[in-house]
């Protein structure tokens, strides 16, 4: 993330604290801020494919919100989390990246939300240098173009200890679609694979849309075939691209609760990667 990208924050406060919260959060012109005041409308607005945000910033006062913290860290595991507990004494993050006790008083929530953006940014950058994604990026240079590329990447992914990898093309007609484009993992597997995806109602369209990485176990909604029919016990989805969207990339795993936030970061690496050779690719 650059020193100027938006930020995009989502705030979720009781209504006495809206204009409270939006006036404060509005002073740095590099927020763009959402307010809302019920956990459904928080749902709604993460759940929504056409809105992409960086930051959740929650009010204790609002009620309840611990579980859904701990909901929202597994569903999406890259969004930062901030919590507002102006009673504690002191801050325990908890599954929250931060807690703010004194949110308006030296600007300290903007300054914590600051913080943050910036540590994931250098986070990015340190593991963009760890040895699994250096030998992809060698490995893609030498794959031929088009599928190929998409080929070295799904099997890249496997080898960090995924059970199947699928890469969903985006296809730029009206509507778009996503087509299947290169998989690996057990044969019985590759055979049932979906070819295509809906691109407004599936896992891997909401992901091609919103630009962000998903989890799911097999009763999120929406859902992948293969998690939803517990054929594996849990998914991921990260996008390929970002300005250009090509494509999605899915995998997922045996075992229930088996993806966190360090495995979807190197999973966004990879794809990265493969956004930036697909890119290159299509200026040629």
């Amino acid at each position: 993330m650059s020193n100027d990208a938006a930020i995009h924050v989502l705030a979720a406060v009781p209504i006495p604290s809206m204009m409270e919260f939006r006036e404060n959060l509005s002073k740095d012109p590099q927020f763009q801020v959402t307010v809302v005041t019920t956990e459904a409308e928080a749902r709604q607005t993460l759940a929504d494919s056409q809105r992409h945000m960086d930051v959740f910033v929650i009010d204790n006062a609002l009620g309840g919100v611990f579980e859904l913290v701990k909901e929202l860290r597994h569903t999406y595991p890259r969004l930062l989390i901030v919590l507002v507990d102006r009673e504690a004494d002191f801050g325990m993050p908890g599954y929250a990246d931060e807690v703010s006790v004194t949110p308006f008083e030296g600007d300290d929530l903007l300054k914590r939300i600051k913080r943050l953006t910036e540590e994931r940014r250098l986070e990015t950058l340190r593991a963009d240098a760890l040895p699994p994604v250096r030998q992809f990026a060698k490995s893609l240079r030498r794959a031929a173009p088009g599928q190929s590329k998409a080929q070295a990447a799904v099997e890249a992914i496997a080898e960090l200890g995924y059970d199947y990898v699928a890469f969903y093309k985006v296809v730029l007609v009206s509507p778009p679609e996503l087509h299947l484009q290169a998989q690996v993992g057990p044969s019985a597997i590759l055979s049932i694979a979906p070819q295509e995806q809906d691109y407004a109602q599936s896992l891997v369209g909401w992901v091609a849309q919103n630009g962000q990485s998903r989890i799911v176990g097999p009763d999120d909604t929406p859902n992948h075939p293969f998690v939803r029919q517990q054929r594996f016990q849990s998914g991921v989805c990260v996008p390929v691209g970002t300005t250009m969207r090509f494509g999605v990339i899915f995998a997922c795993r045996q075992q229930p609760n088996a993806i966190t936030q360090p495995n979807v970061l190197m999973l966004e690496l990879v794809s990265a990667q493969l956004a930036s050779a697909l890119a290159k690719e299509a200026r040629s």
